[in-house]
Protein backbone atom coordinates (compact mmCIF):
# COMPACT_ATOMS: atom_id res chain seq x y z
CA UNK A 1 0.00 0.00 0.00
CA UNK A 2 2.67 2.45 -1.06
CA UNK A 3 0.34 4.88 -2.76
CA UNK A 4 -1.94 6.08 -0.01
CA UNK A 5 -2.34 9.20 2.06
CA UNK A 6 -2.84 9.34 5.81
CA UNK A 7 -6.25 10.80 6.70
CA UNK A 8 -5.85 13.93 8.82
CA UNK A 9 -7.65 14.94 12.00
CA UNK A 10 -9.52 17.56 9.97
CA UNK A 11 -11.34 14.78 8.09
CA UNK A 12 -12.67 13.36 11.38
CA UNK A 13 -13.62 16.72 12.89
CA UNK A 14 -17.05 16.62 11.20
CA UNK A 15 -20.44 15.05 11.84
CA UNK A 16 -20.32 11.30 12.50
CA UNK A 17 -22.79 10.46 9.74
CA UNK A 18 -20.78 12.34 7.11
CA UNK A 19 -17.49 10.80 8.26
CA UNK A 20 -19.06 7.33 8.29
CA UNK A 21 -20.19 7.58 4.67
CA UNK A 22 -16.82 8.91 3.54
CA UNK A 23 -14.85 6.21 5.37
CA UNK A 24 -16.17 3.64 2.90
CA UNK A 25 -13.42 2.93 0.39
CA UNK A 26 -10.67 4.20 2.70
CA UNK A 27 -8.11 1.81 4.18
CA UNK A 28 -7.73 0.70 7.78
CA UNK A 29 -3.96 0.19 8.20
CA UNK A 30 -2.15 -1.69 10.94
CA UNK A 31 1.63 -1.77 11.31
CA UNK A 32 2.78 -4.59 13.57
CA UNK A 33 6.22 -5.07 15.06
CA UNK A 34 8.42 -7.22 12.88
CA UNK A 35 6.46 -6.49 9.69
CA UNK A 36 7.95 -4.02 7.24
CA UNK A 37 4.73 -3.60 5.29
CA UNK A 38 1.50 -2.62 7.07
CA UNK A 39 -1.72 -4.54 6.53
CA UNK A 40 -4.16 -2.17 4.83
CA UNK A 41 -7.73 -3.32 4.29
CA UNK A 42 -10.48 -1.39 2.53
CA UNK A 43 -13.30 -0.30 4.84
CA UNK A 44 -16.60 -1.73 3.58
CA UNK A 45 -19.05 -1.25 6.47
CA UNK A 46 -19.41 1.31 9.28
CA UNK A 47 -21.95 2.60 11.81
CA UNK A 48 -22.30 6.17 13.10
CA UNK A 49 -23.02 6.98 16.75
CA UNK A 50 -23.92 10.59 17.30
CA UNK A 51 -24.04 12.38 20.62
CA UNK A 52 -26.06 12.48 23.78
CA UNK A 53 -29.49 12.00 22.17
CA UNK A 54 -28.47 8.80 20.33
CA UNK A 55 -29.68 6.10 22.73
CA UNK A 56 -27.58 3.49 20.92
CA UNK A 57 -24.43 5.48 21.74
CA UNK A 58 -22.33 4.71 24.80
CA UNK A 59 -22.32 8.46 25.48
CA UNK A 60 -26.07 9.04 25.72
CA UNK A 61 -25.90 8.93 29.53
CA UNK A 62 -22.78 11.06 29.82
CA UNK A 63 -19.05 10.65 30.20
CA UNK A 64 -17.71 7.51 31.91
CA UNK A 65 -14.33 5.83 32.36
CA UNK A 66 -15.27 3.54 29.45
CA UNK A 67 -16.44 6.11 26.90
CA UNK A 68 -14.15 9.08 27.72
CA UNK A 69 -12.33 8.90 24.33
CA UNK A 70 -15.62 9.82 22.60
CA UNK A 71 -15.45 13.21 24.34
CA UNK A 72 -11.90 13.85 23.20
CA UNK A 73 -10.45 15.21 19.99
CA UNK A 74 -11.52 13.81 16.63
CA UNK A 75 -9.24 11.31 14.95
CA UNK A 76 -8.58 9.21 18.06
CA UNK A 77 -9.55 5.61 18.63
CA UNK A 78 -12.30 4.49 20.97
CA UNK A 79 -11.67 0.79 21.65
CA UNK A 80 -13.85 -1.12 24.08
CA UNK A 81 -14.43 -4.73 25.13
CA UNK A 82 -17.85 -6.30 24.70
CA UNK A 83 -19.54 -9.63 25.46
CA UNK A 84 -16.45 -10.59 27.44
CA UNK A 85 -14.61 -11.56 24.27
CA UNK A 86 -14.49 -8.92 21.50
CA UNK A 87 -12.69 -5.61 21.04
CA UNK A 88 -14.63 -2.99 19.07
CA UNK A 89 -12.82 -0.31 17.05
CA UNK A 90 -14.32 3.17 16.66
CA UNK A 91 -12.87 6.42 15.38
CA UNK A 92 -13.92 9.58 17.25
CA UNK A 93 -15.56 12.30 15.16
CA UNK A 94 -16.80 15.86 15.56
CA UNK A 95 -15.77 18.61 17.96
CA UNK A 96 -14.20 17.89 21.33
CA UNK A 97 -16.71 17.36 24.18
CA UNK A 98 -19.41 16.27 21.71
CA UNK A 99 -19.41 12.46 21.92
CA UNK A 100 -19.58 10.91 18.48
CA UNK A 101 -17.76 8.03 16.82
CA UNK A 102 -17.88 5.61 13.90
CA UNK A 103 -17.66 1.84 14.47
CA UNK A 104 -15.63 -0.06 11.86
CA UNK A 105 -17.89 -3.07 11.13
CA UNK A 106 -16.33 -4.50 7.97
CA UNK A 107 -13.18 -4.45 5.87
CA UNK A 108 -12.46 -6.35 2.69
CA UNK A 109 -12.92 -10.09 3.28
CA UNK A 110 -13.63 -9.62 7.03
CA UNK A 111 -17.16 -8.97 8.25
CA UNK A 112 -17.79 -8.23 11.89
CA UNK A 113 -16.07 -5.74 14.16
CA UNK A 114 -14.76 -8.43 16.54
CA UNK A 115 -13.20 -10.36 13.66
CA UNK A 116 -11.44 -7.24 12.41
CA UNK A 117 -9.81 -6.48 15.76
CA UNK A 118 -8.81 -10.11 16.22
CA UNK A 119 -7.24 -10.33 12.74
CA UNK A 120 -5.35 -7.04 13.14
CA UNK A 121 -4.47 -7.65 16.82
CA UNK A 122 -6.21 -4.49 18.04
CA UNK A 123 -7.00 -4.16 21.75
CA UNK A 124 -7.26 -1.61 24.55
CA UNK A 125 -3.72 -0.31 24.08
CA UNK A 126 -5.05 1.74 21.15
CA UNK A 127 -7.85 3.30 23.18
CA UNK A 128 -7.69 7.14 23.12
CA UNK A 129 -4.58 7.06 20.88
CA UNK A 130 -4.35 9.19 17.77
CA UNK A 131 -5.00 7.41 14.48
CA UNK A 132 -1.60 7.74 12.85
CA UNK A 133 1.44 5.76 11.77
CA UNK A 134 3.25 6.39 15.06
CA UNK A 135 0.64 4.39 16.98
CA UNK A 136 0.63 1.63 14.35
CA UNK A 137 -3.06 2.06 13.48
CA UNK A 138 -4.40 4.62 11.01
CA UNK A 139 -6.78 5.26 8.14
CA UNK A 140 -5.50 6.08 4.68
CA UNK A 141 -7.10 7.33 1.48
CA UNK A 142 -6.39 5.36 -1.68
CA UNK A 143 -4.56 7.06 -4.49
CA UNK A 144 -3.63 5.88 -7.95
CA UNK A 145 -3.46 2.13 -8.26
CA UNK A 146 -4.11 1.61 -4.54
CA UNK A 147 -7.87 1.62 -5.26
CA UNK A 148 -8.92 -2.00 -5.80
CA UNK A 149 -10.68 -2.53 -9.11
CA UNK A 150 -13.16 -4.95 -7.58
CA UNK A 151 -14.71 -1.95 -5.80
CA UNK A 152 -14.73 0.19 -8.94
CA UNK A 153 -11.86 2.45 -7.81
CA UNK A 154 -14.10 4.48 -5.52
CA UNK A 155 -17.21 4.33 -7.72
CA UNK A 156 -19.60 2.29 -5.64
CA UNK A 157 -23.17 2.64 -4.46
CA UNK A 158 -23.51 3.26 -0.73
CA UNK A 159 -26.34 1.43 1.03
CA UNK A 160 -27.95 2.60 4.28
CA UNK A 161 -29.43 0.33 6.92
CA UNK A 162 -30.27 0.27 10.60
CA UNK A 163 -27.48 -0.46 13.05
CA UNK A 164 -26.84 -3.96 14.35
CA UNK A 165 -27.47 -5.13 17.92
CA UNK A 166 -29.02 -1.93 19.32
CA UNK A 167 -32.69 -2.94 19.67
CA UNK A 168 -32.69 -1.51 23.22
CA UNK A 169 -32.32 2.02 21.75
CA UNK A 170 -35.98 2.44 20.73
CA UNK A 171 -36.44 4.71 17.69
CA UNK A 172 -32.64 5.14 17.51
CA UNK A 173 -32.32 1.45 16.62
CA UNK A 174 -34.23 2.09 13.40
CA UNK A 175 -32.14 5.07 12.27
CA UNK A 176 -30.30 4.37 9.03
CA UNK A 177 -26.80 5.02 10.37
CA UNK A 178 -25.08 1.89 9.07
CA UNK A 179 -23.34 2.32 5.72
CA UNK A 180 -21.99 -0.34 3.40
CA UNK A 181 -21.31 -0.95 -0.28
Amino acid sequence: MRRSKLISQKFFNRAAEKVARELLGKFLCRQQLGNRVPKCLMITEVEAYDGFKDKASHAHRGKTTRNFPMFGPAGRWYVYFTYGMHWMLNIVTGPQNYPAAVLIRGVENINGPGRITKFLKINKRFNAKKADKKTGLWIAAPSGRASPRKYGAGKFKIKRASRVGVDYAGKWAKKLLRFTF
